[in-house]
C-alpha cells in the first residue's frame, strides 16, 4: 500500500515524469533527427527493433495525458524538451517546436499542474552528433544556446528547470559502455563526454542565471555499488564503480573535484586544460534532482580499467532484472546531505519499476508495493534531516524504453501501442486514492 498523504508535509510535491523522445513521436511537428533515431535505425541496437518515431503519440494526445496527471491528484509534471524539435539542426530555431512546448506548458497550468522542465533528456540533434556530440567542447556552448532559447519562451511559467537528466547515461553509458546513443565503446570519447556534459551544465546555468532564470538544478542518477564477496578485488571494483557512477558528477557540481579513483582511469584521456573548467562547472544550483532505481554487485574482473564485473544479486527483480532495494534511496539521500549538498533542497525526480503486463493490463500490485516502499524510504531520509521537497514517479505512461524498446512497462498508465489507447493501472488508482481528498 501507499502511505497516507499526511505523513508528508502539505507543500511536498507529488508528480510524474516523462521524456520527450520516449513519448512524443519524433516523426511529428517538424522535429529533426536525433542520435537516437540514428541508433534505432541501426540493426541490432534496439531489443525489439522499435524506435521513437511514434512512441506514445503524445505530440497529438497531450491533452488526454495531462488530464490523466490531474485526475490522479498529482500537482506537478516533469517533462523534457527535445533539442532536435526546437532546433532540428542543433543551431537554428524552428518556431513550430517552441509552439508545441508553449501549448504544453499552458495546458499544464490550465489543469493546475506545476511545470518542471528538464532541458535535455538525451535527444542530441544528429547534426551535432556528426560533429562529435558530447566529445566535442563546442556542444557545451550549443547547449547553453538551446537552454536560453527554451527559457526565453517558457521560463516565466516554469516551477523549476533542470539542465540535464542523468549525465552518467549521457556520457558513460553511451560513449564507454555503448548501450545508449551514439553507441560508442571508446574511453577517450567517454572521458571527454564525462567532462563536457558537466561543462554544458555549468555554462547553461551561468547563461540562464544571467538571464534572470530561477530555481535551476540538475538531475543525477545514483545506483548503489556493492562488492559481491569479501575479497579486496571485489571491494575495489565496487569502489571504482561508485566513483564513476555516484561521485564524478555530484563532486564536480559541488566544487569538490573529480574523485581520484575515477581519475586513475580517465585523467589520461580528459581534454587538455580540463582543470580550468572546474569553477565554471561548480555554478551554484538551487536544488538537486535524484533518480534512484536499483543497486549492482561487483566481483573481481579481468582486463583493463575499470576492472570488475557486475554479477546478479539475490533480491527480487523488476522486469528489467533490476534488484529492488528501497533502503538504497534512504542511504543515497542521507549520503548526499552529509557529503555533498547539506541543506540544499532535493527532489526525487525519478523512481519506478518496469513490470510486464499480464492478462489484465491494469493489475500491477508489485508496482504499488514498490512505490509504497520507496515513499517510506524517502520519508525515512526526511526523518534523518534530508531537505526532501518532492517525489516524481517514473513514468506516467508505458513508453519507448531506449535500447530496451517497447517491452519494459514503467507506466502508471498502460499504452496499447497498436491503438494508442490509455488505460490507468491499479497503481494510478492507488496514487489517486492517496492524493485526492
Amino acid at each position: 500500500m501507499l502511505p497516507d498523504r499526511s505523513v508528508f508535509p502539505q507543500d511536498f510535491t507529488f508528480g510524474v515524469a516523462t521524456s520527450a523522445y520516449q513519448i512524443e513521436g519524433s516523426a511529428h511537428g517538424g522535429a529533426g533527427p536525433c542520435h537516437w533515431d540514428t541508433m534505432a535505425a541501426t540493426p541490432g541496437t534496439i531489443a525489439d527493433a522499435s524506435n521513437g518515431s511514434r512512441a506514445c503519440d503524445h505530440y497529438h494526445r497531450w491533452p488526454e495525458d495531462l488530464d490523466l496527471i490531474r485526475d490522479a491528484g498529482f500537482s506537478a509534471y516533469r517533462f523534457s524538451t527535445s533539442w532536435a524539435r526546437v532546433m532540428p539542426d542543433g543551431v537554428t530555431v524552428d518556431p513550430e517546436g517552441l509552439d508545441f512546448y508553449d501549448r504544453l506548458v499552458d495546458g499544464m497550468l490550465k489543469r493546475g499542474l506545476a511545470p518542471h522542465l528538464t532541458c535535455y533528456h538525451w535527444e542530441l540533434p544528429a547534426a551535432l552528433s556528426d560533429l562529435g556530440g558530447w566529445q566535442d567542447r563546442d556542444t557545451a556552448a550549443r547547449f547553453a544556446d538551446f537552454c536560453t532559447i527554451v527559457l526565453d519562451r517558457l521560463g516565466d511559467r516554469l516551477a523549476s528547470t533542470a539542465t540535464l537528466n542523468e549525465p552518467w547515461c549521457i556520457a558513460w553509458l553511451s560513449y564507454f559502455l555503448g548501450h545508449h546513443a551514439p553507441g560508442l565503446r571508446d574511453i577517450r570519447a567517454a572521458a571527454r563526454a564525462m567532462h563536457h556534459v558537466l561543462l554544458a551544465h555549468g555554462t547553461a546555468i551561468q547563461a540562464l542565471r544571467g538571464g534572470g532564470a530561477r530555481n535551476l538544478g540538475i538531475v543525477l542518477n545514483f545506483e548503489t555499488a556493492q562488492s559481491a564477496d569479501d575479497s579486496p578485488e571485489a571491494a575495489r571494483a565496487a569502489a571504482v564503480q561508485d566513483a564513476i557512477y555516484n561521485q564524478w558528477f555530484i563532486r564536480a557540481i559541488t566544487g569538490q573535484g573529480y574523485p581520484p579513483l575515477a581519475l586513475e582511469g580517465l585523467a589520461p584521456h580528459l581534454p587538455d586544460g580540463w582543470q580550468d573548467d572546474m569553477d565554471l562547472i561548480a555554478q551554484p544550483i538551487d536544488w538537486l534532482g535524484v533518480n534512484y532505481y536499483t543497486r549492482r554487485l561487483y566481483a573481481a574482473g579481468h582486463g583493463l580499467w575499470p576492472g570488475g564485473e557486475a554479477v546478479p544479486g539475490p533480491l527480487p527483480k523488476t522486469q528489467m532484472d533490476w534488484e529492488i532495494r528501497p533502503e538504497g534511496l534512504t542511504e543515497f539521500l542521507v549520503r548526499l546531505k552529509t557529503d555533498h549538498v547539506g541543506s540544499l533542497p532535493i527532489i526525487v525526480t525519478e523512481n519506478g519499476m518496469a513490470e510486464a503486463a499480464g492478462p489484465d493490463v491494469t493489475d500491477d500490485p508489485r508496482r504499488i508495493a514498490f512505490v509504497g516502499d520507496h515513499l517510506r524510504a524517502a520519508r525515512a531520509a526526511m526523518d534523518q534531516g534530508v531537505n526532501l521537497r518532492g517525489f516524481f514517479y517514473w513514468s506516467l505512461l508505458d513508453n519507448f524504453e531506449w535500447a530496451w524498446g517497447l517491452g519494459p512497462r514503467f507506466g502508471l498508465v498502460h499504452v496499447d501501442y497498436a491503438t494508442m489507447a490509455r488505460t490507468p493501472k491499479s497503481s494510478w488508482h492507488a496514487f489517486r486514492a492517496m492524493l485526492t481528498p
